[in-house]
Order: structure tokens, then C-alpha cells, then sequence
């Protein structure tokens, strides 16, 4: 029957051939046209012609072990060497979260003692110094000094920029880390942060913070911004200082961003000189989305000379120029 269909469609039998084999047994073994030493694709061609419905024909090509070469170098190098390589890697990720914890046990303990401390003076400071609360803020240096000595060290320059203690002014910074906060208070100043109103929460830092003075800001609240500042206005005409980190949030790779101008529009306003600072360092020791680890460094914080004006433009533009030259002067981009 198939040699019968075959003669009505006017296709010729076509033996078997092995397709790289062209020897003479084969020429001898085959009598149909497509018989011979031909090559693959001249079969194929003579195939498609003489069919109809052409198949596909699928061939097997062998498979490359790409990665042969890699597991036989590691297999080359032994057990030993891999549980080496893999033992550094785990030790070079450990040691930063072991200081992490112990950052974070050092800063709580203190905090229990230093906070019972704040409570006891607060009626004192309400009644007497209800608006700079300077012994709220020397409780503060304290607790961050002690909190930080252990584990980076820091440094200043252009502490001659400072304006004297009772002078109120504005106060600048790029954003780096949660360890800006920490740096700052060794400054000695008694400021006052803007601070999200979650972190008022915490025991202990939140309730500290209330003590302070530490004004509340809900970030997507426009009343909330308004609250805000109206507060820094009334603490600033007072005779205390405030401190804003214009950037709005933390720098998530490291390079300063725009500037918002609610900082310098309480300057202008007010009367009172704005003190730009530059943070250096605080980034790589504690990156912004992973406050569980602390990385050995030290920071360096610049104290730039201070701006007077009564143009909120023109005071923004001035201290981001001041920050953002020095950050470039320490390898740090800037959007």
C-alpha cells in the first residue's frame, strides 16, 4: 500500500542514508537520484521539492556544558578553599550586625538612665527655660556621645561658624543616615528637629523628644506642615533654634537632593541667620535601609559660615551651593 501511494503521487523510494557518511559503501548501497555523496542540505533541498507536505526535519546537535570549566576549577580547588571563601563572606556580613546590636545596646541603656534624668528636671525647664530647654538638650549630647564614641569617630570643622549659644538661628544639613541625628547633638546646640510623628511613639528616643521640644510633622498633611511652621516661628522668635534637614527624607544613594524651601522661608522671615552643615561619612556607616548594620568609619561634619537675607530663593540656593561643593570635594554626587 505505501509503494502503491507512492507511485500515484510520483515520488521515488528513498533509502536510509547516514547523513556525515559519504564512504563508498554508501555510493554502492544507493540508486536514487538523491544517492551519492551529497551533502545534508542538498537531501533537504531535494526532499522539500519532491514532497507535497514537508516535514520538519529536526537534528541533534550536542549539548555544551557551559559551565564545566567553572565546577572543575572549583572542584580543582578543594573543599578546604570553598569553605574558606565561604567562611569570609559570612564573618565580613556578621561583624557589621554584631555592631549593630551593640550600637543599639549601648544607645538603649543609656537612654533608661539619661531619660529618668530628663523627667526629674523637666518641671525645672518648663518653669525656667520653657522654649531652648538647655538641660534637655546637654542630657541629649551626653546620651549620643556616649552612643557613638564606641563605634565611629567623628570630627568638626569650622566650629568658629557657630553663632553664639543665645543667638537663634536656622539650621541646615544634608541627609545621610539615621546617625545624622546622633552626630548632631554633639554639637551642643540646643535646636530643635523636625521629626515624623511615628517616631514620637517609640519608648523611651519618642518620649525623650517630647521632653525636648522636638516639633511633630506628618509628611503628606498639609495642616500638618502649616502647624509646623508656625511652631518654628514662635520658637525662633523665643530666642531658640530650629533644624531642618531640607532634602525631606534620607538620601537613598548617597547624593544630595533638591532643597525644599519651608527652612529658609522661617529665616527670612524671622530675621535669623541660617547655618548650613555638611555630613560626611554617616552614609556608609549606617545606609539608609538597613539600620540593623553598622559599618566601620568616621565622619566629618563641616560648619559652613552663615547666610543672611531676607530672599528664601536665594538663602536655599546659597546653602545647597555651600553643601554640595563640599560633598564634591569628598567624592559625594550631587543630583
Amino acid at each position: 500500500m505505501g509503494t502503491m501511494t507512492r507511485s500515484l503521487l510520483g515520488l521515488k523510494t528513498l533509502p536510509s542514508f547516514a547523513p556525515l557518511n559519504c564512504g563508498p559503501a554508501s555510493r554502492n548501497a544507493v540508486s536514487s537520484p538523491v544517492a551519492g555523496c551529497r551533502s545534508n542540505s542538498q537531501v533537504d533541498r531535494i526532499l522539500r521539492f519532491r514532497c507535497p507536505r514537508p516535514g520538519i526535519l529536526i537534528r541533534t546537535r550536542p549539548t555544551v556544558q557551559r559551565d564545566t570549566v567553572a565546577r572543575s576549577a572549583i572542584a580543582a580547588s578543594g573543599p578546604a578553599d570553598a569553605a574558606a571563601t565561604s567562611l569570609t563572606g559570612s564573618e565580613f556580613q556578621m561583624v557589621p550586625r554584631i555592631r549593630g546590636i551593640c550600637f543599639y545596646s549601648v544607645t538603649a541603656v543609656a537612654a533608661i538612665f539619661l531619660f529618668a534624668v530628663m523627667v526629674v528636671v523637666h518641671p525645672f525647664v518648663v518653669l525656667f527655660d520653657r522654649y531652648r530647654r538647655r538641660a534637655h538638650h546637654l542630657i541629649a549630647k551626653i546620651w549620643a556621645t556616649m552612643t557613638i564614641v564606641p563605634f565611629y569617630k567623628f570630627e568638626f570643622e569650622g566650629m568658629e561658624n557657630l553663632p553664639p549659644q543665645g543667638t537663634p538661628a536656622v539650621y541646615v544639613s544634608n541627609h545621610q543616615s539615621f546617625l545624622d541625628i546622633y552626630t548632631l547633638l554633639t554639637l551642643g546646640r540646643s535646636f530643635k528637629f523636625i521629626s515624623k510623628r511615628s517616631i514620637f511613639l517609640f519608648p523611651i528616643i519618642g518620649w525623650a523628644m517630647f521632653l525636648m521640644g522636638v516639633i511633630p510633622l506628618r509628611r503628606m498633611d498639609s495642616r500638618s506642615r502649616l502647624d509646623c511652621f508656625k511652631r518654628c516661628m514662635e520658637f525662633v522668635k523665643k530666642g531658640a533654634s530650629v533644624f531642618f534637614f531640607p532634602e525631606g527624607t534620607r538620601s537613598k544613594d548617597g547624593m544630595l537632593g533638591a532643597f525644599k524651601k519651608g527652612a529658609f522661608s522661617v529665616a527670612a522671615k524671622a530675621g535669623v541667620p541660617v547655618v548650613p552643615i555638611t555630613l560626611i561619612g554617616t552614609g556608609k556607616i549606617m545606609p539608609p535601609g538597613k539600620e540593623g548594620i553598622l559599618n566601620s568609619g568616621s565622619v566629618k561634619v563641616v560648619i559652613h559660615k552663615t547666610l543672611d537675607g531676607k530672599d528664601a530663593d536665594k538663602l536655599c540656593n546659597e546653602a545647597r551651593d555651600a553643601i554640595a561643593r563640599t560633598l564634591l570635594l569628598h567624592g559625594y554626587g550631587v543630583h
